[in-house]
Parts: structure tokens; C-alpha cells; sequence
């Protein structure tokens, strides 16, 4: 273990839930969580660069736990039962779930990985100042690198591009890098443009306009910006991500269940993690983040 403040967390978590607790441990080491009646953990998704498929991140999913299997996504359940209070703590619980059983696991602390974790829109606006700022006395205690992990911010409608330029600055103060996600191509030209991210997230399955994606490819790639097409599920869709990246000349980083289904240990199966991942937007460096 890389991290003896997480260890020495780890070891003071009972095996079993208690009244006083919101965090414990399974048989298998796993952290699980309370979250009303129900009971969640971790899984996660590997990043790879296309080709090599070496491995450059994770992302981390909230999943019910029960009778030791990760189930079903909480979020549909809960998006229209909880309120903003509930969400927000929900939220927060999921990504201190999901530090623990990313950094409690020796594959992480290669170098080159990153974790990938999202903020629920309603945290948004649920937050009034200062995002980031639990989260990053939370990683603080456990002395975990948060320069390491990637907030994902969710669509949003056009009209409230302003709010989304506004956290981001919140979670850049409190030194965190960034991704967006997009629904497609256009909109994630204008997300560069107007939001300047540290990554970007598009749906492969909307990939439709190839003329935009190959500019999207191009900017991204002139910017340093890393350009990931996630939910990429069938071959047909990867060989044209393909094609247009090579006419692009640039590096492709996909995410989806052609290669990889979410899961509680992290997959570093062969080709592996990237010792050297040649060619790729270096992960920006920001400056010393102002305390909060």
C-alpha cells in the first residue's frame, strides 16, 4: 500500500455496519457505504488508448451492493426520490467510496493512471460557493493525490453554460482537473471553446457528423486537451473512431464494454497500463490551488 493515511483508515473501518457509520468494509476489503436503506460500493471502467489498449484511467461508478455483487446504478433510482441535500450527500459519499477502493488497490499507484470521477448535476446548484472544497479535505486526510483525480462535470443545458463556467473555476481552486462531458461532436467544439477543459467526454454512440469529429479530434489534439469517446460497445463504431483519428493523426482514448464491463478490481490485464503513454496530451499541470 502506497498510502498508509488511507491504510491506517482502512484499518479502523469495522467489517460489518454500525449505527455510528456510514463507511465499512466487506469480506473482500471493499468499502461499502449507507446511503438511506441502501447499500453501495464501487466499480470502474478502464480508459485505454485504442490499438495498444494500454490502460491511462479509470472511471468510478456507484453500485448497490448486494449479496457481494455490485448491482444495478443507484442514480435513476434516487435522481427524482432525493432531494438536493440528499443528492449532494449521496454524491459526496460515492466519491469518497469510490478514492477508497481505487487507491486501497496497488495497480493504482502507477503513475500514469487517473481516476475519473463524476459530480451529479444537482450538486451544481445544490453547492453555493467554493466546489470541491469537501472533497479535497477528504482526500487531504487520507493523504491521497488529488492532482491525480479528474471531476466530471455532467451536461447541461446551454443556458447554463454560466454555471458550469463557475464550478469550474470553484474545482480548478481547489486543484482539481477537469473533464466535460458533451452529447456529440458540435457541442463539445463549443465546450472547448468556451470552457477550455483539461479533458472532454463524448458518447460514441452519437458520433454522426464525421466532418465535426475530425475537427474535434484536430482542435483537441492542438490544445492538448485529452479527447475521450466513451460507450464505445461494438467494433463498427471503434473502426470508424479509428479512421477518423488517423486522419486526424492523433492519438485515439476510448471507454466502453467492447474491452472493459465496470467492475470492483481494477483490469490491468495484458497489454497493460502505460509505462510511457507516448504521444498524448500530458495531463495539464495546474498552478498551487488556492485553500479554501
Amino acid at each position: 500500500m502506497s498510502f498508509p493515511a488511507l491504510q491506517k483508515y482502512l484499518v479502523s473501518l469495522h467489517d460489518t455496519p454500525q449505527a455510528a457509520t456510514s463507511v465499512w468494509l466487506d469480506q473482500h476489503g471493499r468499502a461499502l457505504g449507507r446511503y438511506f436503506n441502501s447499500t453501495l460500493t464501487s466499480a470502474f471502467q478502464a480508459i485505454r488508448v485504442s490499438g495498444t489498449q494500454q490502460i491511462i484511467g479509470f472511471e468510478g461508478f456507484a453500485r448497490g451492493h448486494s449479496s457481494g455483487k455490485p448491482g444495478l446504478s443507484l442514480w435513476r433510482l434516487l435522481d427524482h426520490a432525493a432531494n438536493d441535500d440528499e443528492s449532494i450527500a449521496l454524491d459526496r459519499l460515492c466519491r469518497m467510496l469510490h478514492a477508497i477502493n481505487f487507491y486501497r488497490q496497488p495497480q493504482s499507484a502507477h503513475v500514469e493512471l487517473d481516476l475519473y470521477l463524476s459530480v451529479h448535476a444537482r450538486l451544481l446548484a445544490g453547492v453555493r460557493t467554493n466546489h470541491g472544497d469537501a472533497f479535497r479535505r477528504v482526500l487531504g486526510e487520507l493523504e491521497l493525490p488529488h492532482e491525480k483525480i479528474v471531476l466530471q462535470l455532467p451536461l447541461v443545458a446551454e443556458n447554463q453554460n454560466w454555471l458550469l463556467a463557475y464550478v469550474t473555476d470553484n474545482y480548478r481552486r481547489n486543484g482539481f482537473r477537469l473533464a466535460l462531458n458533451a452529447a456529440d461532436a458540435q457541442q463539445a467544439l463549443a465546450i472547448l471553446d468556451q470552457l477550455q477543459p483539461e479533458a472532454i467526454k463524448v458518447d460514441a454512440r452519437e458520433i454522426t457528423d464525421a466532418a465535426a469529429t475530425l475537427r474535434l479530434l484536430q482542435e483537441a489534439g492542438r490544445r492538448g486537451v485529452r479527447l475521450i469517446f466513451k460507450r464505445v460497445e461494438t467494433e463498427t463504431v471503434h473502426a470508424t473512431l479509428k479512421e477518423l483519428a488517423a486522419s486526424a493523426g492523433q492519438i485515439l482514448l476510448t471507454q466502453g464494454f467492447l474491452w472493459d464491463l465496470p467492475a470492483a478490481l481494477l483490469e490491468t490485464s495484458a497489454p497493460g497500463i502505460a509505462s510511457q503513454a507516448a504521444g498524448l496530451p500530458a495531463a495539464p499541470a495546474l498552478q498551487a490551488s488556492a485553500a479554501a
